[in-house]
């Protein structure tokens, strides 16, 4: 982005700034923001990237003195009480207002765009060793993740431990009361239905949470010989569905309050409770996480009696898309494979599976948060492709 300035201007009595570009496109900023984001040492502590002008010394309805273009890569405004500040024209350029170039950033920041999917799925995979030492391979296995929402990582060694180096190279895993690892095998007295044999329905992990863990991952050590297949199913897609197919379903599993409870003693003794919409839904209405978990679904429902109902029948039609042949697909991990998902978005469950008097099905589980794995994917992302 080299684009020089061809002029600027104040318009609106000096309360926006128009920069003119030199292929003709235009761009207005509001002086309040321009004064806000000046980029000084007395404003901006540029080792830290932070701001230093704190709003009470911002006068919302500030104007420009004077705007001026002393060459085509930069700015300079003074202030009615005579500060100066200057913008470099590639910074203007990417913090334009125009909704075109929101959009951009938006893309470049947090790369919104899905890839829905079924049981026509391709399952992604990458080796193991390759994320473990190449950055591009790391690279591409995070935007995958973040498009598709699930990745096969393959040839990992089968042993507890492998996760752990996961989290090193992300940044680092999620502490949970579970533990910063945990090991999904049968147990006596198991105090979470993944460590029996049985058939664990869709759902995702840790809605009981406030902010449940966005990413999660399963390392395969034991499989057994018959059973304990793997499912998933994509509920942003099957959300889309149900908004088309009843919207009025929609409408109360992404505006009712769900209670879910988890507790017991694990790496820590733990009571947690909390309150989800089973469909998390953004200002526009589309779906950004699912919270879905039958199994920790508290008996505490805190809704009128009236509305419980139609709450029921609305999961159910949800429950049914989940489980149609169409949306879910079906697979058996093998020993050395670690699934990646995102578990805002992919519901995941198992098929039964024989018990016996030794262990014959053993996965280790670890979680991170998107945050972490977005900050990875970012610096990655400059380093591959070598942006500033």
């Amino acid at each position: 982005m080299n684009l020089g300035i061809q002029k600027v201007e104040a318009l609106d009595v000096g309360h926006f700034v128009r920069v003119e570009w030199e292929d003709g496109s235009e761009s207005c900023y509001p002086c309040v923001w321009l004064r806000d984001n000046c980029q000084c040492p007395h404003c901006f502590l540029c080792s830290a990237g932070a701001r230093k002008l704190v709003i009470k010394d911002l006068d919302v309805n500030i104007v420009v003195k004077e705007v001026t273009l002393p060459d085509r890569k930069k700015i300079s405004i003074t202030w009615p009480d005579e500060h100066a500040s200057e913008y470099e024209a590639e910074w203007l350029k990417k913090r334009c207002f125009s909704e075109e170039a929101r959009a951009a950033v938006r893309e470049d920041l947090f790369l919104p765009e899905r890839q829905y999917w079924g049981s026509d799925l391709q399952l992604p995979k990458i080796p193991f060793e390759e994320i473990m030492c190449n950055d591009e391979s790391m690279y591409k296995w995070l935007c995958i993740l973040k498009k598709v929402g699930i990745v096969l990582l393959t040839g990992a060694a089968t042993r507890q431990g492998e996760l752990v180096k996961l989290g090193h190279r992300i940044g680092f895993l999620r502490l949970t009361f579970y533990g910063p690892t945990w090991q999904v095998q049968d147990k006596a007295d198991a105090n979470n239905v993944a460590y029996t044999t049985g058939k664990l329905c869709f759902h995702t992990d840790y809605p009981v949470l406030q902010h449940p863990p966005g990413v999660q991952f399963l390392h395969c050590i034991k499989q057994t010989a018959v059973g304990g297949e793997s499912e998933v199913v994509d509920g942003f897609h099957v959300s889309n569905k149900l908004q088309k197919q009843n919207p009025q379903a929609y409408e109360i599993l992404s505006s009712t309050d769900v209670d879910y409870t988890d507790v017991g003693v694990d790496y820590c003794d733990f009571a947690v409770q909390c309150k989800q919409r089973i469909i998390d839904v953004d200002s526009r209405g589309q779906a950004v996480r699912i919270n879905y978990n039958n199994a920790t679904r508290d008996t505490v429902f805190d809704i009128p009696a009236e509305k419980v109902r139609p709450f029921y029948a609305a999961l159910k039609e949800f429950d049914d898309l989940l489980n149609s042949a169409e949306h879910k697909f079906t697979y058996k991990l093998k020993p050395g494979d670690i699934v990646t998902f995102d578990n805002w978005r992919v519901l995941h469950g198992r098929q039964s599976y024989q018990s016996g008097p030794e262990v014959t099905r053993h996965l280790e589980g670890a979680y991170a948060d998107w945050d972490v794995v977005m900050s990875r994917l970012r610096l990655l992302r400059k380093r591959v492709l070598n942006r500033d």
